[in-house]
């Protein structure tokens, strides 16, 4: 895998009081080379904005860097609405847009919002569904007919726009398999790493279902919602005594992520604060500037 194949971004505040925060970091990371930002999506929840309605506000204040919702509440928003929006969203940005996807997570806010209580099995279904859906409406062709259990339309005319990458927060078995067979991309779920029993039990359930249905699972990155702390100073440990992730300094991190590419096939890497939240400002800029260069360079010697 080479540098240019492996991503690096942050996740970023959602709530409508850090809306200038919120702009001036994802500003400040599309200057410092960042690849892309994400903004987690609850409706549900007065005090956040709108994931979509950020995404392209500040595509439309930024240059180069992506941005998607990790992930996006799929029953919210009904698949062909969702491929009008993230289609929209690509030829606006100049294809700067990434669709996170999701089998749905707190059912009972989701049903709270008047939505019908899927069951987790069925939740799954139309998740694989829409994924197909989107891709069906993108990318021009003739008017597409479908008729699934969960979304049906008859003689839409696709965008002409090709349809952005589908990355999943997958995390049951059914919902897994479904990824490999119709996704791009997968983010394991609870901040899981390479080192991870989740991580080495779900990638092959992945990998084997995309290769049934003929699809090379190279093809599916894996990006890492990746927790931690840089620091000053090398600690003793980067682990904790369960093996997860702490953090570390400059030097230790990049020899982290190295490795994670190098040795596990890890394409990406969003960075979160060691509380699991948004980085401040300082923890950004020393991702951008310190490691996320560091670990390009290193994987391109290699």
């Amino acid at each position: 895998m080479s540098a240019h194949d492996v991503v690096f971004g942050f996740g970023a505040h959602s709530g409508i009081e850090d809306i200038p925060e919120l702009l001036r970091m994802v500003q400040q990371a599309d200057r410092d080379g960042l690849d892309i930002f994400t903004l987690s999506d609850h409706p549900y929840l007065g005090g956040r904005v709108d994931a979509y309605a950020a995404l392209g506000f500040i595509l439309g204040r930024t240059q180069h860097i992506a941005g998607f919702a990790n992930v996006t509440n799929l029953p919210t928003r009904p698949a062909p609405m969702l491929a009008r929006t993230v289609t929209s969203l690509s030829a606006l940005s100049g294809g700067r847009v990434v669709l996170g996807m999701g089998a749905g997570g707190l059912w009972d806010r989701i049903a709270d919002m008047g939505v019908p209580l899927l069951s987790p099995g069925d939740a799954v279904d139309a998740f694989e569904e829409a994924i197909v859906l989107v891709k069906l409406l993108s990318g021009g062709g003739p008017p597409v007919t479908y008729q699934g259990r969960h979304y049906q339309v008859n003689q839409i005319e696709p965008a002409p726009v090709p349809a952005p990458p589908v990355w999943t927060g997958s995390v049951g078995r059914k919902s897994l398999a479904a990824t490999g067979r119709v996704a791009d991309g997968w983010i394991p779920g609870h901040a899981a790493d390479w080192l991870s029993e989740r991580y080495r039990t779900s990638r092959p359930v992945i990998d084997e279902a995309a290769a049934s249905v003929g699809r090379d699972p190279r093809e599916i990155r894996t990006v890492f919602n990746f927790p931690g702390r840089i620091t000053d100073r090398p600690l003793p440990a980067t682990r904790d005594s369960e093996g997860r992730w702490i953090g570390g300094s400059a030097g230790q991190w990049v020899e982290e992520l190295t490795g994670a590419v190098l040795e596990h096939g890890a394409s990406g890497f969003t960075l979160f604060s060691a509380d699991h939240g948004a980085p401040d400002l300082t923890l950004l800029t020393r991702w951008a500037q310190d490691v996320v260069p560091a670990v390009r360079e290193a994987i391109a010697k290699r």
